[in-house]
């Protein structure tokens, strides 16, 4: 798939050797070859290493954001860097071309979506080695506010080229549809109903905003059920809970101080009150910052979250709908290191 480009400049002897980063092993063997039969000629050989890049692209993002990405490419391929560019049609698809670019060697994958497109990019590279990039392009983008990673176009690529990185230990929820990874968050409950019930023509028209307007559409409609939970060894009961990685929750909106996104162990937020009455009034003090001190609000660390005896309760991930409880959240295997700029 990867070839050895050979170019030769007569006028001044000179033999360039063009060998992509991603090349096969093969390949490399061959430049090797090249290199030591001009060691005694007259001819002067340069090694050019021409980087490589797998972008992993969910379409679902619409044309504004499809627009911003090719920004981000245009500036990659005129810096030289060589992009292999793939699309996703349905849910898993980006885990399994990460797990392929994983499996050929590929160094770097990155997510181009939001923060669901970024999980099942990053479920598919745990335990490889290989590093996350991430272009955001989603509707909240809390992953890349949690990591204060770059937007705008130029800075983005200038990010995916240099390479440095920062660990994130992802978290692991296992039910009865079976395992799926998360970045930032997970919640049971009212929040995740309104996930589950958001018609996307809604979301790419509003962005952020349809949530505000299927959350008033569901305060009324939704039941409440209490939910059951185990915090490591401590069993409790909330209206809604909410399971976090990193401190931020619904874009740039601080939740969990107290969040370490590199290391093992959550944030859990229990929200004790039901009713529409209660939700309205969490959903107002969120990007207030008083949320935290709410009524009903307690947040807990836990190394383990068990949700127990509970029947059909919503669970969304990182802002995509997640199945159903009961299930358990556990730290992933092991870290996975994002790339995050200079």
């Amino acid at each position: 798939m990867t070839k050895l480009t050979l170019s030769r400049k007569y006028e001044d002897n000179t033999l360039i050797i063009k060998l992509s980063l991603d090349c096969h092993p093969n390949v490399r063997s061959r430049a090797l070859r090249v290199l030591e039969a001009f060691v005694d000629s007259p001819w002067t050989v340069h090694l050019d290493i021409v980087p490589a890049m797998m972008i992993v692209f969910n379409p679902v993002a619409g044309r504004r954001r499809a627009a911003l990405l090719w920004r981000v490419l245009d500036v990659l391929v005129a810096n030289g860097v060589r992009l292999d560019v793939a699309e996703t049609r349905r849910s898993g698809d980006a885990a399994s071309l990460a797990r392929e670019a994983a499996a050929r060697g590929e160094k770097m994958v990155v997510a181009a979506g939001g923060d669901g497109t970024i999980a099942e990019v990053a479920g598919g590279l745990l335990g490889s080695g290989v590093r996350l990039g991430v272009i955001p392009l989603g509707t909240a983008n809390v992953l890349a506010h949690e990591l204060s990673l770059p937007f705008a176009p130029r800075a983005v690529a200038a990010a995916l080229a240099f390479g440095r990185t920062r660990r994130l230990w992802p978290g692991m929820a296992r039910g009865a549809g079976g395992a799926r990874l998360f970045v930032q968050m997970l919640g049971i409950g009212f929040d995740a109903h309104v996930v589950h019930r958001l018609p996307m023509p809604l979301k790419r028209v509003f962005g952020r905003g349809a949530y505000v307007l299927q959350t008033l559409r569901d305060s009324v409609s939704y039941r409440y059920p209490p939910i059951t939970v185990r915090l490591d060894d401590q069993e409790t009961q909330a209206a809604s809970v909410i399971v976090s990685k990193g401190r931020f929750y619904g874009g740039h909106y601080l939740l969990a101080p107290d969040a370490v996104p590199e290391d093992p162990g959550f944030s859990v937020s229990l929200f004790r009150h039901g009713g529409a009455g209660a939700a309205l009034m969490y959903g107002a003090a969120l990007p207030f910052d008083l949320l935290r001190g709410a009524p009903g609000v307690e947040q807990v660390r836990a190394r383990r979250v068990d949700v127990v005896g509970n029947a059909a309760i919503p669970v969304q991930a990182d802002g995509d709908p997640a199945g159903y409880a009961p299930l358990s959240v556990v730290d992933a295997p092991e870290p996975i290191e994002v790339v995050i700029g200079g």
